[in-house]
């Protein structure tokens, strides 16, 4: 086969061979703001905030950083949900020469703890929800951190609804405590913007710690530079025929649904990032909840909203579903896990709008692949490499060798936005790459198209008696099953075989079938090495923070 078959039909917009300039992420961001001027760069509940208006409050947290003797080399924390503070403080802390952490608001202590301490963060930013404060402030009593900034969701709001949320929100309201390590947003604030520009070489200078926050393993920081970022961000808008980089002189009403978490690498790059790049909206919510996500489509006629297939779910599920007007909409962008074809039909169905599959990790600061918007969008692949990316298939075995003419081998992928490195892990580093190459620890094939399948992540494969069995291809037979809503399927001990495949499902609404009818519904549809141990049925499934279908979690509730 042809090294890059994608490279005779390729579907996107923009050609594939393309090199982006060196751009740092706060020049992104600046760039657009000039561009953009009064335009809305954020909806956050009903209230605007336009590019210039943030661009200020960007320049405002620069010169607060500054002025504690914060500049290169120092790591400033970011603890928050979806809130307007995100984009000042992201952008703001990347000007001031920082680096930024993004942390998981769902951290305990001792997660959040132990990445500070990796991180060696000294600033930490968030805001005085019960269900953040707490947890920052006893990291703060036990950790290297010096520092927090802590904003107030009722600042963010429109004037009538903030007051609303302090009256009737006081249980989520967390009271700051008067502690001289302890500085309120608005006073941090109170200053006159004016930074002083610190020298950044974007391919070498890392903008952000990003903290592998997949299903196996411990996480490790990749490090990613302002070119890796910047660099992603624009080819993510070279595939859509919508965007700037495709009609510069036209480009098509922008506003994009951010439910996704932005301390997240997706939501990092197919939400913030992109949309900065773009001159876009993004209509952000501090969480996903299905009815405040469809009451925002009705409200504001966004025109994308990325997410994971059980967001998805989640949104077919709820009640407002049938008045939603989704007229708005020209695509959602599906990644983090395997989408479904069922789902994927009926949410196109429903929405009228393509549901498009692309692929990505921490390492590659968000997108490798995905499908074309328009047009050929092939069921179960993760699509054709963005422009500039190049993917081959590396032997399962021995990562050096090409994988074997006809068999499913491991991907690899080379591009800008491959991270530098893991902070502080030499060694984890130099396992990840081959020759320069990202291995992404997803077995795959290309077909003749240039489109990848992702077969399963080499972590996952169980071992039956010497035979390779896929959780995979066992989870997309428990699909076809009509009362199958999510399925994971995890290798647990067996004495004869070694190993031996079981399946957890939850069940779809009003359906119910016992462990024994589905394993035996199973079973006579496998090959022998994949039967499975039996199927049990659950009223949940662990998943990770955006939403994804956690194997490892799983693995750790059975206790394998």
């Amino acid at each position: 086969m042809n090294a890059t078959p994608w490279a005779n039909n390729y579907l996107h917009p923009s050609k594939w061979e393309q090199v982006f300039a060196p751009l740092s992420v706060h020049d992104m961001f600046f760039n657009s703001a000039e561009r953009r001027g009064n335009a809305a760069i954020a909806d956050f509940m009903g209230r605007k905030f336009s590019y210039a208006e943030m661009a200020e409050q960007v320049r405002r947290f620069a010169r607060g950083l500054q002025l504690q003797g914060i500049g290169k080399g120092d790591h400033i924390g970011l603890f928050l949900p979806n809130v307007p503070h995100y984009i000042a403080a992201y952008y703001g802390a990347l000007a001031a020469g920082a680096t930024v952490v993004n942390f998981s608001p769902l951290y305990t202590v001792d997660e959040l703890s132990h990445q500070v301490a990796d991180s060696g963060t000294s600033i930490l930013v968030t805001v005085s929800a019960a269900a953040l404060l707490p947890t920052a402030i006893k990291v703060l009593n036990q950790s290297s951190l010096k520092q927090l900034i802590v904003g107030s969701v009722a600042e963010a709001l429109p004037k009538m609804k903030g007051l609303a949320y302090k009256l009737f929100k006081r249980g989520e309201i967390a009271e700051v405590p008067d502690d001289g390590r302890i500085t309120h947003y608005a006073r941090f604030m109170a200053n006159d913007g004016q930074y002083a520009p610190v020298p950044c070489n974007p391919e070498t200078d890392v903008a952000q710690l990003q903290y592998t926050g997949g299903t196996t393993g411990t996480p490790k920081g990749a490090m990613l530079t302002h070119q890796n970022i910047s660099a992603n961000a624009r080819q993510i808008n070279c595939i859509d025929p919508h965007s700037r980089a495709n009609r510069p002189d036209s480009p098509a009403e922008d506003r994009i649904l951010g439910v996704l978490p932005f301390f997240h690498v997706f939501a990092n790059a197919t939400v913030l990032n992109r949309t900065i790049d773009n001159g876009g909206e993004i209509v952000m919510l501090p969480r996903f909840e299905a009815a405040a996500a469809l009451k925002a489509v009705n409200r504001t006629k966004v025109t994308s909203m990325p997410g994971v297939p059980t967001m998805y779910q989640a949104l077919l599920d709820n009640a407002e579903l049938p008045n939603t007007d989704f007229s708005s909409l020209r695509a959602c962008i599906s990644g983090g896990a395997p989408l479904a074809a069922e789902l994927k039909a009926r949410f196109e169905g429903v929405s009228h709008a393509a549901v498009i599959e692309g692929y990505g990790l921490t390492e590659s600061s968000g997108v490798i692949s995905c499908n074309p918007y328009e047009g050929t969008n092939k069921v179960g692949s993760i699509g054709q490499p963005i422009p500039g990316t190049d993917v081959r298939l590396a032997d399962k075995e021995d990562p050096s060798k090409p994988a074997p003419v006809g068999e499913p081998g491991e991907l690899l992928a080379k591009g800008p936005q491959i991270m530098a490195g893991y902070w502080n892990k030499p060694v984890a580093t130099a396992e990840v790459f081959v020759d320069g190459w990202l291995r992404t620890g997803d077995v795959a094939t290309i077909d003749e198209d240039g489109f990848i399948f992702i077969v399963d992540r080499l972590k996952d494969m169980i071992a039956v008696g010497g035979f390779k069995v896929f959780p995979s291809q066992i989870e997309d037979i428990l699909y076809k099953h009509p009362a199958v809503k999510e399925a994971l399927v995890i290798g647990v001990p067996d004495t004869y075989s070694g190993e031996r495949p079981k399946a957890f499902v939850t069940l779809n609404d009003g359906q119910s079938v016992s462990d024994e009818e589905l394993t035996k519904w199973l079973n006579p549809q496998l090959g022998k090495h994949e039967r499975v141990l039996g199927v049990v049925v659950r009223d949940a499934l662990p998943k990770t923070m955006i939403g994804k279908l956690d194997r490892k979690a799983l693995r750790a509730e059975v206790g394998v």
